[in-house]
């Protein structure tokens, strides 16, 4: 994967639908982190409580780091460390270490397209996204209509893995006014150029991944302990966090007036909105996110 350079394709909108295009922009961004100079290991809840109030100071400035291609997507923003940086160290409760182990076993499942049970949750996402309309196969110009690249949705898989299905269906299912309105792009005066909808959402998962460093065998960052701690509450909230985060980049689209050129700089955007969400002090579950409000069943 290249860390240095990032692209996505564009859709431009056309009589109310939605189209892939052949409009390709490129991006580049530098990394930073607050606490490069603060390094803390202690009993999670201690590290937990000395550090919130800092973080919470701090969390305005945290910036993202450098884009990463995902198959043929969207740019991705993601943070690339640096061995210079001193890392926050956080033990786990039996509860978390077990929440987390769960999460990564989903996150290390790649997409397979001859595996039935992954043909049938692909089905399932496009019966939740276009209810009555007949899908002609799992290769077919169809898909483009939802915002893939290409006719095989199985090609834009390869960044966010197949937990990325499961997070667009998870939306379909669980929050269908939203999803739809985002599917369809209903809401506010949109570009004429928009993002496509599917390969934006595979970008999204990558980009939570990254941000709360969900592959290290613990956290390695005050972001990352936090979510832990919602995780063990609620074993969906990542899921949950994902359609925040998708509703959040979207209305962050439209307050920006954005276009397919603009979009590193809203995922940028969103995703400070989202460090900062997470680390007010009375976020107890992913639930009380300021931003989850945004969502509609």
């Amino acid at each position: 994967m290249d860390t240095n350079a990032g692209s996505f394709v564009a859709v431009r909108r056309l009589a109310g639908s939605d189209r892939a295009a052949g409009a390709v922009a490129f991006h580049h961004s530098s990394s930073g982190w607050p606490f490069s100079d603060f390094s803390v290991s202690s009993s999670p809840m201690d590290a937990y409580l000395t550090l919130r109030v800092f973080a919470c100071a701090a969390a305005a400035e945290v910036v993202t780091g450098s884009t990463a291609w995902i198959g043929r997507g969207l740019s991705c923003v993601c943070v690339q460390s640096r061995d210079s940086d001193a890392r926050l160290s956080f033990d786990l409760t039996p509860v978390q270490e077990e929440s987390l182990l769960r999460l990564q076993n989903r996150i290390e499942i790649q997409y397979d397209s001859s595996n039935i049970e992954h043909q049938e949750e692909l089905k399932a996402l496009w019966c939740a996204s276009f209810p009555g309309t007949e899908l002609r196969g799992l290769i077919s110009e169809q898909w483009k209509e939802m915002g893939w690249q290409g006719k095989d949705p199985s090609t834009d898989f390869r960044g966010g893995g197949f937990i990325s299905l499961e997070n667009l269906l998870f939306f379909a299912r669980n929050y269908p006014k939203s999803f739809q309105e985002l599917l369809r792009k209903q809401n506010g005066d949109r570009a004429i150029w928009e993002y496509p909808f599917a390969v934006a959402g595979v970008n999204i998962t990558f980009m939570l991944i990254q941000m709360l460093d969900l592959q290290a065998v613990k956290p390695r960052s005050l972001l990352g302990a936090v979510f832990l701690k919602l995780l063990s509450e609620n074993d969906r909230a990542f899921d949950i966090l994902y359609c925040i985060t998708f509703k959040l980049m979207d209305q962050q689209w439209l307050d920006m007036h954005a276009t397919y050129m603009d979009f590193n700089t809203v995922m940028k955007s969103t995703r400070r909105q989202l460090e900062r969400e997470l680390l007010i002090e009375d976020i107890q579950r992913v639930e009380d996110m300021p931003s989850y409000k945004l969502l509609a069943c």
